[in-house]
């Protein structure tokens, strides 16, 4: 019976402990076709932690909402640039 309500507990607290999700504007460089914003939404994907992103061609920017315990702007960066379009990290809000 004690297992289970500390188990409980830990499940209803699991929240409370979990970081504030961060968002980042990131400038992406050679973005000229429709097909290169998927790309970039592509690889961002597979970044853990990742819970949104937008990726707007025309001002050539990425913006992500994230988890920082599990990653970080510099690594989302770098994610989008082994895809092929070289990024950094333009404001970084909370």
């Amino acid at each position: 019976m004690k297992r289970a309500g500390l188990i409980a507990l830990l499940l209803l607290a699991g929240p409370a402990f979990a970081a504030e999700p961060r968002t980042v504007t990131l400038g992406v460089e050679h973005m000229t076709c429709a097909a290169c914003p998927i790309t970039v939404r592509k690889a961002l994907s597979h970044v853990a932690g990742v819970s949104a992103s937008t990726v707007d061609m025309k001002a050539h920017t990425a913006t992500v909402t994230f988890d920082p315990t599990r990653t970080s702007a510099e690594a989302l960066a770098t994610a989008i640039s082994q895809a092929g379009f070289p990024a950094k990290v333009l404001s970084s809000g909370s």
